[in-house]
């Protein structure tokens, strides 16, 4: 299991226990499962999908960093305009 954190600058967008994690990375799409190497990496728009107990979420985001570090998630994002 990982820990994850979203946080955008308006709030804790969600902070708890998740299976995985999919990303919008500079270079593509990557999947963060338990156990994943050390990370640090931008984001571009596109969609965060994690999967917690109670099934896939999604958070929209506009850009960002995400943080890899021993089953811990941190991102900072910037969540996407909705018109």
């Amino acid at each position: 299991m990982l820990q994850l954190r979203v946080v955008s600058p308006e709030k804790i967008e969600y902070d708890g226990t998740v299976e995985s994690v999919l990303v919008p990375g500079a270079m593509g799409q990557f999947e963060i499962l338990t156990n994943h190497a050390p990370i640090i990496s931008s984001l571009c728009q596109g969609d965060v999908i994690y999967t917690a107990a109670d099934g896939k979420h999604t958070i929209a985001i506009a850009g960002g960093f995400v943080e890899v570090q021993k089953n811990k998630v941190s991102l900072c994002v910037e969540l996407q305009e909705h018109d």
